[in-house]
């Protein structure tokens, strides 16, 4: 591209995750701008289109493909559009920046990318590794603070799917596609977990894994406990993750813990800390982290468009994220139909 050209943005999608890229795109303006918006909801995609300035709407995402020169898309549609997408997206020699997961399930992902033109640069939105307390906490682990890695724990609890007096799940009323998902916490919520463990940690495989469900409102799981491995010194790292915890609050806050030879390090919400040989605490502000990873993964796809660096999250490093959902699915052999008690 020309120096000082901006790049021609086509969103697909206008649903609630919209909301976070529309914003972190707006703050990027000098390199890119959002010249048009697809989805089959005319009043999500008004809406959009009024909030953020964008000049033009289309109700199908293949006719905004077709009418507008585009240098890249945002995909920000449901899962199970996304292997569709991409390609529509591909045959068009269109650069992308696709939602998690890239795919329903692992094997749908890699014949996907199997398939994919070697022109196309493609990165998968994986956001919470570019939350700003876990880029302080690599940093934290690259500088040794904890010394040697002798265990990690991971916690990740909300009371959103237990109903109130009314009989209503916050869960529910804030994300009403998780009724219907035919998998829920892991592929939904703990790849995004498991993405940033593989961030700090290295590579893992998957030891062990229980999935249950709480209640019949949901199809799927929300509950889960998994153990995993580092692959390159045998440390163990137990994930725990549930969202019928009562006492615990309706927004789930992760809560890890590295314990090492020289220091714990521990993020517990939106405080950082590391307590041992090395004695530190941060606090980040909960709403500022969370648009801000959205503004930080949007930057990094440019920086990668633009070569300043390689994508983190590319097709090849987030295949390695799916591959544990799916040994995950496999291990625990979660079985829908069971009734909770």
């Amino acid at each position: 591209m020309a120096e000082n050209e901006r790049r021609r943005i086509g969103v697909i999608g206008a649903g609630w995750v919209s909301e976070y890229h529309l914003p972190a795109w707006m703050k990027q303006s000098a390199r890119a701008e959002v010249v048009a918006i697809a989805d089959p909801s005319a009043e999500a995609r008004t809406a959009r289109s009024g909030t953020f300035g964008i000049p033009r709407n289309y109700q199908r995402a293949q006719d905004m493909l077709t009418e507008e020169t585009l240098d890249a898309v945002d995909i920000c549609a449901p899962r199970e559009a996304h292997v569709e997408l991409v390609r529509l997206a591909a045959v068009k020699g269109i650069d992308i920046l696709c939602q998690k997961p890239l795919a329903p399930d692992y094997d749908q992902a890699v014949a996907l990318v199997a398939g994919l033109p070697s022109s196309i640069r493609l990165m998968v939105h994986e956001n919470w590794r570019f939350r700003a307390y876990y880029r302080r906490l690599k940093a934290w682990l690259q500088e040794g603070f904890a010394g040697e890695i002798r265990q990690v724990q991971f916690e990740f609890f909300s009371s959103g799917m237990i109903a109130d007096t009314e009989g209503n799940r916050p869960a529910l009323i804030r994300q009403p596609f998780f009724r219907r998902q035919q998998r829920l916490l892991v592929m939904e919520v703990m790849i995004h977990h498991l993405d940033t463990l593989r961030y700090l940690l290295g590579e893992m495989e998957v030891v062990a894994a229980r999935l249950e469900r709480s209640n019949d409102d949901i199809i799927a799981e929300d509950v889960a406990a998994v153990v995993l491995r580092r692959l390159d010194d045998g440390v163990i790292v137990t994930v725990n993750a549930n969202l019928a915890v009562h006492g615990a609050p309706p927004a789930p806050r992760d809560h890890l813990r590295i314990f090492g030879t020289q220091a714990t390090l521990e993020l517990n919400g939106n405080r950082l800390s590391a307590k041992g040989n090395v004695l530190r605490v941060e606090e980040f502000d909960a709403d500022t982290v969370y648009q801000g990873a959205y503004d930080a993964t949007i930057a990094h796809f440019l920086d990668g468009l633009d070569g300043r660096a390689a994508m983190e999250t590319a097709p090849d490093d987030n295949l390695k994220t799916l591959a544990l959902v799916e040994e995950i699915y496999r291990l625990s052999r979660f079985d829908p139909e069971y009734k909770p008690r």
